[in-house]
């Protein structure tokens, strides 16, 4: 992953990518507004989705341009209203070490901020890139929507399935990884083959990131997440490695979690194998996101592309082993 975040042109793009994001996110008419959006922008992460809107661009022969540039800082841009809307639903009151805007401004204004986030994607889309990227972003922000109210209907739902788990985190994280290349594929003119392929390949990868997300959750510790560890088990969201491992921790879950419940689940969790199952599953999904690739003529590219599903794996395999919960 940082091979790719470091590659001079997408590092060059990225720069740019940034630009753009603080100045969509810092458009409001309400100095209020734009100070909670910046916070926000401003709170870390590592850009990925919009390197991989700007590496599928570079895969498809196309330099990226200002309206490439601008589509992959409105994926960015809808994933941190999202990323709002996710604390004030779980009731977080911190990210990354930071305290959340609902924690800070109360519900009511986060909600309005992370509207306005999305809003303002939506809007810089159809202005500043093209209709076909609006439509297929706005496309992503329907199925996240969806997504997450489905893992709603699931919460402290100890029959919840794996295929609807699978539905949720294809809708509240894969979509937009999906979009993320799918419009820069739209943008270099690619073929229909193409788009299907670079599509398939980002939701791929954004069903292991969320899978191997939830997987940190359940085996590293909170210092490592930034946020309570087990926190998912708190908020009854009982996720894919969860559901995988074949650990029985049916009598311990429910709405009343002590941190004493939380880790003697953690403990089962580990100890049935949930670090090895959910790996093996991810290096499926790495292997279908790899064949998904079209035929790339930048050997380096190409070589990035397929080496970052593997590569992210490795990283959280390193995390989730080292690190134990409890």
């Amino acid at each position: 992953m940082d091979q790719l975040l470091s590659t001079p042109a997408i590092a060059q793009g990225l720069r740019k990518v940034e630009t753009r994001v603080q100045r969509l996110g810092g458009s409001s008419a309400l100095p209020a507004i734009n100070d909670a959006a910046g916070r926000i922008i401003r709170a870390g992460g590592k850009r990925l989705r919009p390197a991989m809107t700007l590496a599928t661009s570079l895969a498809l022969g196309k330099t990226p341009d200002r309206r490439v540039v601008t589509a992959a800082a409105c994926v960015e841009l809808i994933h941190a209203g999202s990323l709002v809307h996710d604390d004030l639903m779980d009731g977080a009151t911190q990210r990354r070490g930071a305290r959340t805007l609902n924690a800070e401004l109360g519900d009511g204004r986060a909600l309005v901020v992370g509207d306005f986030m999305l809003a303002r994607a939506g809007l810089a889309a159809i202005t500043a890139v093209s209709r076909p990227v609006a439509e297929v972003l706005a496309a992503a922000v329907v199925e996240l929507a969806e997504g997450q109210y489905l893992e709603t209907t699931d919460l402290f739902n100890p029959h919840r399935t794996k295929e609807s788990a699978l539905r949720s985190v294809t809708g509240k994280t894969a979509a937009l990884f999906r979009a993320g290349c799918l419009v820069a594929a739209v943008c270099a003119h690619a073929s229909d083959e193409d788009r299907v392929r670079m599509a398939a390949y980002g939701e791929r990868f954004g069903l292991l990131f969320q899978i191997l997300d939830d997987l940190l959750d359940l085996t590293a510790s909170s210092e490592r997440l930034g946020k309570p560890a087990g926190n998912d088990l708190r908020q009854g969201v009982y996720s894919l490695p969860l559901l995988m491992t074949g650990a029985d921790v049916s009598d311990l879950l429910g709405r009343d979690m002590s941190d004493e419940r939380v880790e003697e689940v953690l403990r089962r969790l580990r100890a049935g194998g949930i670090v090895d199952i959910t790996l093996a599953y991810c290096r499926d999904l790495a292997a279908d996101a790899v064949t998904a690739l079209p035929a790339i003529r930048d050997q380096e590219v190409a070589t990035l592309l397929r080496e970052l599903p593997d590569a992210y794996i490795q990283r959280v395999a390193s995390l989730a082993q080292l690190t134990p919960v409890g």
